[in-house]
C-alpha cells in the first residue's frame, strides 16, 4: 500500500510541476517540503525542485507567458519524464519513456498556439516592404506591458531587416515610388511589357512628349534662360539704386514665369497673405533646383546656395550681378562664416529682398523633410516658412544630383507630362533657441505639406555617419534591449 501511495505522490508532483508556470511560487518554500506542498494540493512548485536538479526556475514574468511556460516545461521535462516513468512502473505498469517525451512535445506545441498580443502596425503604401512606422521607443513601451515572449526578439530582428532592405534615409535620395503608373518610364528598366493596350498607350505618350511637347518646351526654356543671363548681366552694369532693384525684379519675375511655362507648370499658391516680406528669411523644403523658379514665379528673393558648375554655374554668376544672391563653397569653413556675416547684414537692411534658404542643404525626394541646419536660424529676423509639395503623377521633380547633371535633369523634366505642385505660405515665426526653432519650422512645413518628418541629416547623401552618432544609437539600443 505504501508503494502505491508513493507512486501516487510522484504523479501528483509531476502534474503540479507542469502547472507551475501558470501559478506563483512561494518565496519562503524550503528545499525539503515540496512533497508536503503536493500532499496539501498547493498549485505551486518551489524553487528547490529546480535547484536540486541544477535547473533554471521560472521568473515571475515567465510564469504568465507562453515563453515562460515553454521554458519551465522544458526545465521540468528532464525531471518529470523519468519520475513519471518510475511512478507508472511502481503501479505495475510499463510506459515507454519515448511516449512521454512525445506527450511533452505535444504539450509544448499546444502552448505555442495560444494567441499573442499584437503591436499596432501602420503599414506604408510607399516602398518595397511593409514598414512599421511606430517609433521604437513606443513599441518597446508596448512590449513592457506584457511578460516576456519569445516572439519579442523578432521585433529587433525585424528592425534590422528593415534597415538592410530599405532604410528610412537613403530611400529619400532616390525617386519616389508611385502607387500607380503615370505612363512614364519610372521603373529601373526603360520598358516593361504588361499588355498590348498599355504598350500602345505608352508609345503614343512617347510620341506626344518627345515630338510635340519637348520642342516647344525647349524653345521656351532657351528663351527664358538666355533672357535671364542677358537681362541680369545688363542690369548688373547699372549703379546700385531703386532703378536697378526695380529692373532686377522685373527680369527675375518675367524669366521665371517663362521657365515655368516651359515646364508646363501648374502651381497653386495658398495663403498669399503670408508671403515673405523684405528683410525676412524664407525657409522651404528642397526637392530640386526648380524650387527657386516655383517661388520666384510669385515674388522675388535673394537666394542662398552652393556654387555649381556648368549651366547652373553660368546662371548663378549672371544673376548675382543684378541681385545680391549669396553663393558659397560648402567645403570652405571660413567662407561659411563670411556667408553668415553677409546674411546678417542683408537681414538688417529692411529694404532688401527676403532671403530664400533651403536648410536641408540637399535635394530630398519630396516624401519627407530632413534635418534643418541651425545656421539659417541663427541669423535673426523673421522666418517665413514655405511648404512645397509636388504631384508625382504628372512628373518627377526630384533631382538626384549624384546620378544626373543639370542638363539631363532638365531633359527629364521637360519630357514629363507636367509639373504640378502646391505652395503653402505659413504664418511668420520668430525664434528662440536655434535648434528648437529649426525643429519647430521643420515640423510646420512637414505637417502642412503632408511630408514625413525625419531627424536625419541630409548630408548623409554624400557623407558617412559619424562614429559618435553610431555610439549614441548603440547606447540607446542597449538600454531598450536591457528593458531599462
Amino acid at each position: 500500500m505504501e508503494r502505491y501511495k508513493q507512486a501516487f505522490h510522484l504523479i501528483k508532483v509531476v502534474i503540479l510541476a507542469l502547472m507551475a508556470p501558470l501559478t506563483q511560487v512561494p518565496e519562503n518554500t524550503s528545499q525539503g517540503n515540496w512533497e508536503a506542498l503536493a500532499l496539501t494540493g498547493e498549485q505551486s512548485l518551489p524553487y528547490s525542485l529546480f535547484q536540486s536538479h541544477s535547473l533554471r526556475p521560472p521568473t515571475g514574468q515567465e510564469q504568465l507567458s507562453s515563453w515562460g511556460f515553454a521554458c519551465s516545461l522544458h526545465s521540468v521535462a528532464a525531471l518529470a519524464v523519468p519520475r513519471l516513468t518510475e511512478a507508472f512502473q511502481a503501479l505495475g505498469g510499463c510506459v515507454p519513456e519515448l511516449e512521454l517525451k512525445q506527450w511533452a512535445t505535444i504539450r509544448l506545441q499546444k502552448s505555442a498556439k495560444k494567441p499573442q498580443p499584437q503591436l499596432p502596425r501602420t503599414p506604408t503604401a510607399n516602398g518595397i516592404i511593409e514598414r512599421d512606422e511606430t517609433p521604437m521607443e513606443k513599441e518597446i513601451t508596448l512590449l513592457h506591458r506584457a511578460d516576456f515572449e519569445f516572439s519579442h526578439i523578432f521585433y529587433f530582428c525585424r528592425k534590422g531587416f528593415e534597415a538592410i532592405v530599405e532604410d528610412e534615409v537613403t530611400q529619400r535620395f532616390s525617386s519616389e515610388e508611385l502607387l500607380s503608373w503615370n505612363l512614364l518610364t519610372r521603373t529601373n528598366v526603360n520598358f516593361h511589357y504588361i499588355s498590348l493596350k498599355l504598350t500602345v498607350v505608352w508609345v503614343i505618350g512617347v510620341i506626344v512628349r518627345y515630338c510635340f511637347l519637348l520642342p516647344l518646351r525647349f524653345t521656351l526654356a532657351a528663351i527664358g534662360i538666355m533672357s535671364m543671363i542677358v537681362g541680369t548681366t545688363a542690369v548688373g552694369q547699372l549703379p546700385n539704386g531703386r532703378v536697378k532693384n526695380y529692373l532686377s525684379e522685373v527680369v527675375h519675375l518675367t524669366c521665371s514665369r517663362i521657365l515655368v511655362r516651359a515646364l508646363s507648370g501648374t502651381i497653386h499658391y495658398h495663403n498669399k497673405e503670408n508671403r515673405p516680406r523684405k528683410g525676412g528669411i524664407c525657409v522651404a523644403n528642397h526637392t530640386s533646383p526648380i524650387d527657386a523658379i516655383i517661388l520666384t514665379n510669385d515674388g522675388c528673393y535673394a537666394m542662398v546656395g552652393q556654387v555649381h558648375g556648368g549651366l547652373m554655374g553660368i546662371i548663378q554668376r549672371a544673376t548675382v550681378k543684378a541681385c545680391p544672391h549669396v553663393w558659397f563653397e560648402r567645403s570652405e569653413i571660413k567662407d561659411r562664416h563670411l556667408v553668415t556675416k553677409r546674411l546678417r547684414e542683408h537681414v538688417a537692411d529692411k529694404s532688401k529682398l527676403p532671403i530664400l534658404i533651403f536648410p536641408e542643404g540637399t535635394c530630398i525626394n519630396n516624401t519627407s523633410v530632413m534635418m534643418f541646419k541651425k545656421g539659417s536660424f541663427e541669423i535673426g529676423g523673421t522666418i517665413y516658412p514655405v511648404a512645397i509639395k509636388y504631384d508625382p503623377q504628372f512628373g518627377d521633380a526630384f533631382w538626384n544630383s549624384s546620378k544626373y547633371n543639370i542638363v539631363s535633369y532638365l531633359l527629364r523634366i521637360m519630357t514629363s507630362w507636367a509639373i504640378v505642385c502646391n505652395v503653402w505660405y505659413l504664418p511668420p515665426m520668430e525664434g528662440e533657441d536655434a535648434v528648437q526653432f529649426a525643429n519647430r519650422v521643420r515640423s510646420a512645413i512637414a505637417r502642412q505639406g503632408g511630408l514625413t518628418e525625419l531627424p536625419w541629416d541630409g548630408g548623409l547623401k554624400r557623407a558617412k555617419v559619424k562614429d559618435t552618432f553610431k555610439e549614441e544609437q548603440q547606447k540607446n539600443y542597449s538600454k531598450m534591449l536591457a528593458w531599462t
